[in-house]
């Protein structure tokens, strides 16, 4: 979430979907279907059945952007959804599946880290033959 506004608290002020777009980078579309997919809860309305936000709707977004960002499945994004919905007796739950998360997170942050030394190698290499150094032979250019 981009803006350093502070949220909408309780019943108090809420937030229009035009709003909360722009404080996510989310489209109108997106926050509709995220919605009706079941990712977030039905957004209250307002007498004009328009969707009005609220902060823990935010807090929420917030979070299912991150796991969005680290690679979660839309399919556990809803399981996880759905757990949280049912309430505390699914904490043991929602732990196992963010555990099973961030290992597999963990994995590819290893992975892209050995992908980030193989560039720098070719990059070294390349600098080299734009230098007056010998290059030293390390496979197919």
């Amino acid at each position: 979430m981009s803006s350093g506004q502070p949220l909408p608290q309780g019943r108090g002020p809420t937030l229009t979907i035009a709003q909360v777009a722009e404080r996510t980078g989310l489209s109108h579309d997106t926050l509709r279907y995220y919605e009706r997919a079941g990712l977030i809860e039905r957004v209250g309305r307002s007498t004009g059945n328009q969707r009005r936000y609220q902060a823990a709707d935010l807090a929420w977004l917030e979070f299912l952007l991150r796991l969005r960002e680290t690679g979660m499945s839309v399919a556990d994004m809803r399981r996880f959804a759905r757990l949280r919905a049912a309430g505390n007796v699914t904490v043991a739950d929602r732990l196992a599946l963010l555990r099973t998360h961030r290992a597999e997170l963990a994995d590819r942050i290893e992975a892209l880290s050995r992908d980030a030394v193989a560039l720098d190698d070719k990059i070294d290499h390349y600098e080299r033959l734009l230098g007056d150094e010998p290059p030293e032979t390390d496979g197919p250019t």
